[in-house]
């Protein structure tokens, strides 16, 4: 078997290094548009006073269970480690949801017939 139809799976360690790959810039690209689509954020001016949290792009290559490429994977992340609390942020959120509300949600929609899809 001969390698030369796979593509370098590298994996980028700079953007320097992803751009100069058009897979990665596909993969950046769609990327760009998921999270506008998504309306992930908005843009607001930067004040002074205000620490702006910059940027990172992370990269994975996502492999088959044969071994080939099933798609090449980039992430926009925040870097959030960068803030100090109670300077940057109050208060701090994570969506979770106990089991014992998805069960009583469940229950109600079994019993009002609801389609659960």
């Amino acid at each position: 078997m001969t390698t030369s139809h796979i593509p370098d799976i590298k994996e980028p360690r700079n953007i320097k290094e992803a751009l100069s790959k058009s897979h990665w810039v596909d993969a950046m690209t769609e990327e760009m548009q998921a999270l506008h689509s998504n309306a992930n954020w908005k843009l607001a001016p930067a004040w002074p006073d205000v620490n702006v949290v910059s940027s990172h792009w992370g990269f994975k290559t996502n492999l088959k269970a044969d071994g080939s490429v099933e798609r090449f994977k980039a992430r926009l992340v925040a870097k959030g480690y960068s803030q100090i609390e109670r300077v940057d942020f109050e208060d701090t959120f994570s969506p979770m949801v106990k089991a014992t509300t998805i069960r009583i949600v469940l229950s109600v929609a079994i019993t009002l017939n609801w389609d659960i899809k």
